[in-house]
């Protein structure tokens, strides 16, 4: 469903493509996604229990989107553009061996003084701040475009109306334009799948392989949204409210005409309200947390306090739904997704403290898409594949990196900003990215400027004010991190390897024997897919803990190993690294 946002015009040329036979038009700028979601095309994948699968985390990470696009299986949907005359087709379940008769690839090495990884706003912050003082400093993304998940960009092709779009476009246009000015050297489309060593790196695009060896490195590489597992949470149709964002964002297409969002966290409520003002029907709003006014009166002060202006934009989204009249039901949760080929109906119960649902509370609505969004998870990966020190944090349900203020670890040549770190949103992120700026030049012994020196204490006061602002934030949506408790044994949690919650219980306690998350996934295969399990860890986890009786700690989840993300193994056969 094509939607209009203000200030973001529609391109003008149109492009043509087939998905399964079937004709598509598309715009330019378009990904296969959203030329495929608008139209109506959801199903793209085929799973090995016999289902279909669609557009799910819209960031490349789940894999669930994968296409065959001219004969290419394995392409990712949500990270491909369109193109006039692609034909595209369902993946299969089993699509065969790989093509490798075509040779070897070609491959670049790049020795930086500092590699950023990362183009959302603490990677473009850190390496700002570096480059305006002369130092060679790259910036790898494996989108096309800059802004990270937060500072979503329309793609070229759409003409940009400053004066009419939303302060979001704008902050992240300005730091985008502020990277560019400074001479920032930028390659997009690039994915990091090895972390061997801080200066021993391997990744690749579309048409090459890529060795990096920084003096320093800068993992600015976000996070995605936690994954909780719900009977029918595979179906076409249910996504990430990220993903749905998106698509709304980045091509002006809504995942759905009917619309349902659940989960914990301010990102639901503001897509709910954009979703509305940009003509979507949303259905209800359920959210896992206790909004209730007078149970968060600390908490409403604190924000103020800290941050009106981030109060007045969550009084906005609000407004937005009490006019269009949406139900936002608190202490609540989507519990089960109904549907044939696609989402067509959900229920929404209440929820105990623990989260469990509470019988008798169930209502099911109609709706043609389910957007799903429970916090977030660090994109720590390469931090822990190169030994950084993390702990686990039991009220976030993840793990966070040790760093320092300025965002250093316990690698000496590595520092962390952002979410990648621990969950403190994008304007934290954007403060500590100067900051980590700052302490990569003093570690180089660059020399800094009058005006460096003025920027980091401005931004030290910016830092504060916002950690105190995501502090309260925190305690208006307190929740217990939901895992398997909306879940029943038939449902499905490693996604990929289609696993349901049964066959891990049998792994645990059954007849299985296993302790901890590694043996679980060598009986059941539940981490071995293409998302290298980020969409069935935290399940996995809950579970180990509580068969082991142990409290979970740095090395409890899967272990972090290459590929990080998923790669031909002929590229990985093609590509000679080792420390030096």
């Amino acid at each position: 469903m094509r939607v209009g946002v203000p200030g973001v015009e529609p391109p003008t040329e149109s492009v043509r493509l087939t998905y399964e036979g079937r004709p598509v038009e598309g715009l330019a700028g378009d990904t296969v996604a959203s030329a495929l979601v608008a139209a109506g095309e959801m199903g793209l994948r085929e799973a090995v229990d016999g289902g279909r699968r669609g557009v799910f985390c819209g960031m490349g990470a789940c894999h669930e989107c994968a296409v065959v696009v001219d004969d290419q299986p394995g392409t990712l949907a949500c990270m491909t553009g369109v193109e006039d005359g692609q034909e595209v087709r369902l993946q299969p379940a089993a699509p065969g061996p790989p093509d490798v008769s075509q040779g070897s690839r070609p491959r670049r090495e790049l020795s930086p003084t500092v590699l950023v990884v990362g183009g959302g706003p603490g990677g473009l912050s850190v390496a700002s701040v570096i480059a305006e003082h002369g130092v060679d400093v790259l910036v790898i993304d494996e989108r096309s475009k800059l802004g990270g998940q937060f500072y979503k960009q329309p793609p070229p092709e759409r003409a940009i109306d400053d004066t009419r779009i939303d302060s979001q476009y704008r902050a992240g246009r300005k730091l985008i334009a502020r990277a560019q000015d400074t001479g920032v050297e930028i390659i997009n489309n690039v994915t990091l799948w090895g972390a061997f060593a801080p200066d021993s790196l391997a990744a690749r695009s579309d048409d090459r392989d890529w060795v990096l060896r920084p003096e320093r490195l800068v993992l600015a590489t976000g996070a995605h949204e936690r994954p909780v597992p719900i009977p029918g949470w595979t179906l076409p149709g249910v996504m990430t409210t990220g993903a749905a964002q998106t698509l709304l964002r980045s091509s002006q297409v809504a995942p759905g005409e009917r619309v349902v969002l659940s989960g914990n966290g301010p990102l639901n409520m503001q897509v709910a309200a954009e979703l509305v003002r940009a003509g979507v029907e949303v259905v209800a709003l359920a959210e896992q947390a206790d909004l209730r006014w007078w149970h968060n009166l600390g908490a409403g002060a604190g924000m103020l306090a800290s941050a009106p202006e981030l109060v007045a934009k969550g009084f906005s989204y609000r407004t937005t739904l009490v006019r269009a009249r949406v139900p936002v039901l608190d202490r609540a949760s989507v519990v089960e997704i109904r549907g044939d080929q696609r989402v067509e109906a959900a229920v929404v119960a209440r929820l105990d403290a623990s989260g469990n649902p509470l019988p008798g509370t169930e209502r099911e609505v109609s709706a043609d898409a389910v957007c799903l969004g429970y916090g977030f998870i660090p994109a720590n990966e390469i931090s822990r594949a190169l030994g950084c020190d993390h702990r686990y944090d039991p009220d976030a349900g993840t793990l966070v990196v040790d760093r320092t203020a300025a965002g250093r670890t316990s690698v000496a040549s590595v520092w962390v900003v952002g979410d990648a770190g621990g969950i403190n949103g994008a304007y934290v992120a954007t403060a500590l990215g100067a900051l980590a700026g700052a302490d990569v030049l003093a570690d180089l012994g660059a020399t800094f400027s009058d005006g460096l020196g003025r920027e980091v204490s401005r931004v030290r006061q910016i830092l504060r004010r916002h950690m105190r602002f995501q502090g309260h934030l925190r305690s208006l949506y307190r929740a217990e991190p939901l895992t398997t408790q909306l879940a029943r044994d038939p449902t499905l949690v490693c996604r990929c390897e289609s696993v349901t919650l049964g066959e891990l219980r049998e792994a645990f306690t059954g007849g299985g024997g296993a302790t901890s998350a590694g043996a679980a996934k060598r009986l059941t295969r539940a981490g071995m897919g293409k998302c290298q399990g980020r969409y069935c860890s935290p399940s996995v986890l809950a579970l180990a803990t509580e068969a082991a009786g142990v409290p979970p700690d740095e090395f409890s989840g899967f272990a972090p190993q290459a590929p990080i993300r998923p790669v031909a193994i002929g590229e990985v056969a093609g590509t000679a690294i080792a420390p030096d």
